[in-house]
This record gives structure tokens, C-alpha cells and sequence, in this order.
């Protein structure tokens, strides 16, 4: 695991307190049986852009503070436990990430001060089928006079309702599957021409399915090279992958600690369950489990601070490592809890959907098993 700097601790111990406080998972049942709060509340993101986690990873001349992917990792594992519903990983994260990319000084200048400062949502549009499959682009962009008008479709667009711009990656040149050709575009959500329809998903969160008909962008839209933008894609998406590790691995944390108050709580046969041996036994078993994959997560945090040479490696294992746990432990946190663990009135419900939500998120396990023996030659 990574060693934290005192101001790391600090900030994550910051984050823990007010997600408690806050934002817990009392609050994301109020959202979903409110579906007029458009799947996160104002107020909420509002103390995130106050508290600077917005700007996490902009720099501090466009008022960010330039503190890394670890750093926001812990704050993301920390929403993770209580299910947090929030633009920060679509927006703060990928989006960000996407300007700091491929952007050019005036994009940057532009377009992160809104970022750190919560006016701006921007979100990636990749995806067009139910699988993630970045180099099956379809959606085209056709040069014009001035700029480029694009044409096609978008599915499972996170936070798509609620964004004010699109992150859209676009086919200019080549074949629908072909890693060349596929260019990125800053795309504003009220553009004439662009269609978003809400999606209903088992997590209730914030999902959109884009339909694009003859939607004009200016040339200043084009975010980095033309008909070049795998490298940065491939780029952005395992900064997006680690992250959404990051909230796997608090999701999966906090199941393990309902778990663990469930066995040391529940009384049959006139003692505590967790006295049990083969329940002690699959108990520690999840927590070795659970350690591995927050090794995994942190070291893929750090090679991206670090610049590594094998953050795609470090973030296919990440993915594949933590969601395998989470996979497991939202079902142990089912099963343990027995009937009640089946109720609505019970939080496992809710955490058992957002697991199977994430683990598809940016690939699943086969996705990244695949990606990862291919980086290693196999």
C-alpha cells in the first residue's frame, strides 16, 4: 500500500468525516425515490467544489491545486463507502483529465476554471454499445467549412443528463473499428442538434444515451490532434479505470465492515455468528482479499502521479483485482445477512447494484484480463 503524506491523511480523514455527516447512504435512498433531484444533490456537490475537491487535479493557475490521482483516489474511496451520488469522478476526474490530456494552453485556459469551480460538467461520451469497446467508434465527424458536424450515438453517458459538455470521441477518418482515425471533441450539451434520453439503471444514478443529427462544433472544439486521438484516449481511460477502482474499493470496504458489525453482532445457538469458524475463516479470507485489491488500487494511483511506464498494466490489474473482490464481497454481504440482507428497508441492496454497475464500468473483469496479458505478451 501506498504511504500517505501527512497532508494525504489528513485530507482523506477530512473526507471520511463529512461523507458520514454529510452524504451518507441515507441520502442516496432520498435521491432515488426522488427522481425530480436529477440523481445527485446541488447542495452536496456545491460543499465538494467549496471543500476543493473539484480541483484536485487542475493546476493552480486555473485555481485548482494540482494534488494527484492518489489524493483523489482516497476521496473517491471515501464516497465509494456510502455511495455518494456526485459528478466528481465523471467531471473533476475524466473530465479534467481529458482538458489536461489533449487540450491546448487556450482549451485549458478556457475550459478548467469552470471544472474547478463546479459551473462546468463535462463527461466523456465513448461508448455506443453495451460493452466497452473504445476502438468501435461509429459516431462521425465531417469536416465543414469552419469546423465539423457529427453524427451518431452515445450510450451509458455518466452524469449525461446533468452536463453541461461532452467529452465526445468521434470517427474522423478510417474503418468503425479501427484504433486510428478516432478524434476527441468538447461538445456543448445544448448544442442544436444533440439529443440526450435518460437511461434507467439498477444503481439509480445518472445515465444518458446521446443522439447526434447534424450537431455543428467550430475547428476550436477538436481537443488534440485529428484522426490521432488513441494514445490520449488510452490515457485518459486508465486514469478513469484506477478511479473507478478507487469507489469499487470503498463500496467494497464498506460491505466488509457491515459484514464484519453483522457477525459480531448476530446472535444463534446462544452466541455471536462470528464465533463460528468457517464464518471466521470467510471473513478473513475478504479482508486479505480486500487488502490486495487496495494494494493494487493505490500502487495504479501512484504511477499515474508518478508518470510510470506501466500505468496500463497497473490499471487493467487494478480494475480486474478490486472488482473480482467486489464482486464477492457485495454477494458475501447478501448472503451473510440472510432475509434481511434481501429487504429494500437494508442498505445491501443498494450496494450489491452499484457493485455490478462499476464492475462494467471502463471493462469488465474479461476485458481487462485480455489487456492485461496482451501488455505482457501473452
Amino acid at each position: 500500500m501506498a504511504v500517505l503524506t501527512e497532508e494525504q491523511s489528513l485530507i482523506k480523514a477530512q473526507a471520511s468525516a463529512w461523507v458520514i455527516d454529510k452524504a451518507p447512504v441515507a441520502s442516496f435512498r432520498a435521491l432515488r425515490d426522488d427522481p425530480t433531484q436529477g440523481g445527485f444533490s446541488r447542495s452536496t456537490w456545491q460543499s465538494m467544489v467549496d471543500m476543493g475537491w473539484s480541483g484536485i487535479l487542475a493546476p493552480e493557475a486555473c485555481g485548482g491545486s494540482d494534488l494527484g490521482y492518489l489524493t483523489f483516489g482516497l476521496i473517491l474511496e471515501q464516497l465509494g463507502r456510502q455511495l455518494t451520488a456526485s459528478p466528481l469522478l465523471a467531471s473533476s476526474l475524466v473530465g479534467v483529465s481529458g482538458i489536461m490530456l489533449a487540450g491546448s494552453p487556450e482549451q485549458q485556459a478556457a475550459l478548467l476554471p469552470g471544472l474547478v469551480d463546479g459551473s462546468t460538467l463535462l463527461t466523456l461520451a465513448l461508448d455506443e454499445g453495451a460493452r466497452h469497446q473504445p476502438e468501435q467508434v461509429a459516431l462521425t465527424a465531417t469536416a465543414v467549412d469552419g469546423g465539423y458536424v457529427l453524427n451518431g450515438g452515445k450510450t451509458f453517458v455518466a452524469e449525461g443528463m446533468v452536463a453541461t459538455h461532452f467529452l465526445i470521441v468521434a470517427r474522423t477518418d478510417g474503418a468503425t473499428d479501427d484504433a486510428h482515425g478516432r478524434s476527441l471533441f468538447v461538445v456543448a450539451a445544448d448544442s442544436p442538434g444533440l439529443q440526450r434520453h435518460a437511461l434507467a439503471t439498477v444503481d439509480s444514478r445518472d445515465y444518458a444515451q446521446l443522439v447526434l443529427g447534424d450537431v455543428k462544433v467550430d475547428a476550436s472544439a477538436l481537443l488534440g490532434e485529428l484522426h490521432n486521438a488513441g494514445t490520449t484516449l488510452d490515457a485518459l481511460l486508465d486514469r478513469a479505470r484506477v478511479a473507478v477502482a478507487a469507489e469499487m474499493l470503498g463500496t467494497a470496504a464498506q460491505a466488509f465492515d457491515m459484514t464484519l458489525d453483522y457477525l459480531k453482532t448476530r446472535e444463534q445457538f446462544g452466541s455471536v455468528i462470528g464465533s463460528f469458524q468457517a464464518l471466521g475463516h470467510r471473513a478473513a479470507a475478504l479482508f486479505s482479499a480486500q487488502e490486495q485489491a487496495r494494494s493494487c488500487v493505490e500502487a495504479a494511483l501512484q504511477a499515474i502521479d508518478d508518470n510510470a511506464d506501466n500505468i496500463a498494466e497497473l490499471a487493467s490489474l487494478a480494475k480486474c483485482h478490486v472488482g473480482k473482490f467486489l464482486h464477492a464481497m457485495s454477494n458475501e454481504l447478501i448472503q451473510i445477512h440472510g432475509g434481511i440482507g434481501m429487504t429494500d428497508e437494508f442498505d445491501a441492496g443498494f450496494y450489491l447494484k452499484r457493485a455490478r454497475v462499476l464492475e462494467a464500468s471502463y471493462g469488465n473483469r474479461a476485458f481487462h484480463r485480455d489487456r492485461y496479458a496482451t501488455l505482457l505478451g501473452f
